[in-house]
């Protein structure tokens, strides 16, 4: 997990009979290893983040990923640099509004959330004066998508949910579209003033 990995463990259980419920399919397993497999960002999304920090934009990780798994690419991104700066999802269920809010603006990646965690960390952004946008693709951002200022879709792997929920769809799923249009809105807003 700490290189970035996802891990899954692999196990097996030969049948005598045709008995292929759950309970029995998943008691008396053979363990064989563990594999390691790694989905990489793309890798225009390292040099588009490093671009936001440089724009003023704070870029944040809200993923369904291990902690560990999370920080790691998250620090490989530039998105954070000390382990401190994560916490899983279960950890806001202890917090309270104010106090996430105190904590919000030191914490880049949330690891292993639920859809409403994610519109409890679009809250408390929002609370700190922060214009926020979030991504999302799938039925369960949508609460959040919602939630932003401006909620984002992708429009290859989004659901209609998500689009529906959404101010924007990027027609070709890619972080860096996202720093393009900030980037041209900007222009268009300085040539305008």
């Amino acid at each position: 997990s700490k290189n970035a990995l996802r891990v899954l463990g692999a196990a097996y259980k030969t049948l005598e009979d045709n008995n292929y419920n759950k309970e029995n399919l998943e008691s008396n397993l053979t363990f064989i290893g563990l594999v390691g497999m790694i989905d990489p960002p793309r890798e225009s999304v390292k040099d588009s983040i490093f671009e936001c920090k440089n724009s003023g934009i704070k870029t944040i990780m809200i993923t369904g990923d291990h902690k560990v798994t999370a920080f790691a690419i998250a620090k490989e991104l530039g998105i954070a640099e000390d382990e401190s700066q994560a916490i899983f999802g279960y950890e806001l269920d202890d917090m309270s509004d104010s106090e996430l809010s105190s904590k919000i603006e030191n914490l880049r990646v949330f690891a292993r959330v639920s859809p409403e965690h994610k519109v409890k960390i679009v809250k408390a952004l929002k609370s700190k004066g922060n214009i926020v946008s979030m991504t999302g693709d799938g039925v369960n951002d949508a609460p959040s998508l919602k939630a932003a200022d401006i909620g984002v879709a992708m429009g290859i792997t989004g659901t209609d949910v998500a689009k529906g929920a959404s101010d924007m769809v990027l027609t070709d799923d890619n972080f860096s579209t996202i720093v393009s249009a900030i980037k041209e809105g900007r222009n268009i807003y300085n040539n305008i003033k």
